[in-house]
Order: C-alpha cells, then sequence, then structure tokens
C-alpha cells in the first residue's frame, strides 16, 4: 500500500507514522527504553522488545498491539546476531533500531576500577556499534533501507562536572561520533543515523540520585534554563522525528532536548 504523497502538504502528520514497519528497541524493560516503545507501537509500528528481564518485557508485549519479546544481553558475543535473527524470523523485515540500553556508573575517576569502565563501554558504546553494524548487514543484503537511533546525552557533549562520571561521559561522546561515522559510511546504502540525546528525564535509573535528592535536584534546576527536568512525554517528538520519514533528510545528527542545558 502506498505511503503518504510527501509533497501533498496535508500528508506532513502522516509522516511521522511507521505503519507495517518494524522497529527494534534495546533497554525496553523500563525508563525511556519502554516509553520508546509505547511510543513508536502507537504510531503503527510491530515493537521487538529487547533487554534482559524476561518478566518485564513479557508484561509490556501483552500491552502493545504487535509485539515481540526477546530476552537478551546485548553484550553477550551471540547477543545482537541473535536478536536481528529473532526479529527477521518472526516478522521477515527490520526497518528501524533503536539502541536505548544503558548504564551509569557514578564514581570518581581514581577510585574507578578498570573492569567497570569496559563494562560500561560495552553497554553503551561497543553494543550499540555491534547491533547497527548488523542491522546494517542485512538492510544492504537486502536492499532495504533502514534507520537507526543511538541514544545519547548531554553527558556525550560535555563533562559530567561534579557528577564523576567518567565511563558514562568516555561511552557517550562516543556514540554521538560513532553515529556520525555510520551515518556517512551508509547514507548512500539508505541508511540513516541519528542520536538522540537528552538532559535529565527521570527513570529507574537516576530516579533516587537526580530527582529525589534536595542536591539531585539543585544541580538539574540550577544548570537546565528551563529550571527543571524532562517530563516523560518530551522525547516522544524528537524520537519520531528520527525514526520516521519525517525525517528523510537527517543523518548524522545528535539532536538534543535538554532544556537549554548546553545552550549556558
Amino acid at each position: 500500500m502506498a505511503g503518504p504523497d510527501p509533497l501533498d502538504p496535508a500528508s506532513a502528520l502522516d509522516r511521522f507514522r511507521l505503519d507495517d514497519r518494524v522497529a527494534m528497541v534495546t533497554g525496553a524493560s523500563s525508563g525511556l527504553g519502554e516509553r520508546f516503545a509505547r511510543v513508536l507501537a502507537g504510531v503503527g509500528a510491530k515493537v521487538v522488545l529487547a533487554a534482559r528481564r524476561a518478566d518485564r518485557l513479557e508484561a509490556l508485549a501483552a500491552d502493545l498491539p504487535d509485539a515481540l519479546a526477546v530476552a537478551v544481553d546485548v553484550t553477550d558475543p551471540d547477543g545482537p546476531q541473535r536478536l536481528i535473527d529473532a526479529t527477521v524470523g518472526h516478522y521477515g523485515r527490520l526497518d528501524v533500531l533503536v539502541n536505548a540500553a544503558g548504564i551509569s556508573r557514578v564514581l570518581p575517576a581514581v577510585d574507578d576500577d578498570i573492569d567497570g569502565f569496559r563494562h560500561e563501554l560495552e553497554v553503551d558504546l561497543i553494543a550499540p556499534y555491534e547491533l547497527a553494524r548488523r542491522a546494517a548487514r542485512w538492510w544492504i543484503a537486502n536492499d532495504h533501507p533502514g534507520v537507526v537511533v543511538n541514544l545519547g546525552s548531554v553527558l556525550g557533549v560535555g563533562s559530567g562536572g561534579r557528577l564523576r562520571v567518567p565511563g558514562y561521559a568516555t561511552a557517550k561522546g562516543g556514540l554521538h561520533n560513532l553515529t556520525r561515522e555510520l551515518a556517512v559510511q551508509w547514507a548512500r546504502k539508505g541508511i540513516r543515523v541519528n542520536a538522540l540525546a537528552p538532559a535529565w528525564f527521570e527513570t529507574e535509573m537516576n530516579s533516587a540520585d537526580m530527582f529525589h535528592t534536595d542536591s539531585g535536584r539543585a544541580y538539574i534546576e540550577s544548570g537546565t534554563p528551563m529550571g527543571r527536568g524532562g517530563l516523560e512525554h518530551e522525547l516522544d517528538g524528537a524520537l519520531l522525528l528520527l525514526a520516521t520519514d519525517a525525517g528523510s533528510y537527517l543523518t548524522g545528527h545528535v539532536l538534543l532536548v535538554d532544556g537549554g542545558w548546553t545552550a549556558v
């Protein structure tokens, strides 16, 4: 079935839909990953839910119209390919990859241990690379257009300041430039690669330290020109711009959604 006519201004909103397309979301068992999965399903996508916690994935899949839950550790050597194979085996295609899985450790660099640092890079940088690389292989082999959305961060643009997040800042900075590199390599293959870089949104990972302590709230409110952290729905539009045909001429871009944090 033909899609909306891109030359018709009246169909502009239709280009933010993903009807009949398949979107894979890692880190879908909680936080931003879960929200992203719900948003993509809401605009018509069949969603593949990937994370380690099978019970949470199954509960989310039961709440969506056409979803596949795949319990996987994206840092396992065979995890990324198994995830691609499960997706294509079930739906016959893959259209959008959202790399939302991530971890963060807060500690001074002098107190860090190299194994912990390496693991953070494995989850936040190497796994997104491996998933994007293996998805791109399938897209190129099948002459199929594809979209990658990497979850970056304002801490990929600057330091964490007094937060002390050496591994996370390193991984997100690397992910931003990896986004640009892959976008350039695959631009003429019909593959777009962008990153969505939020500032402070409350999630299971950061809730206790950042949003429910006086010092955490002060850090967010004093450093953000809008004076607050982001609300749950305030990444929805940016995600859809990057993931759908609405952003068809957008690649290699890091889209900051930060309440003005990086404008200061």
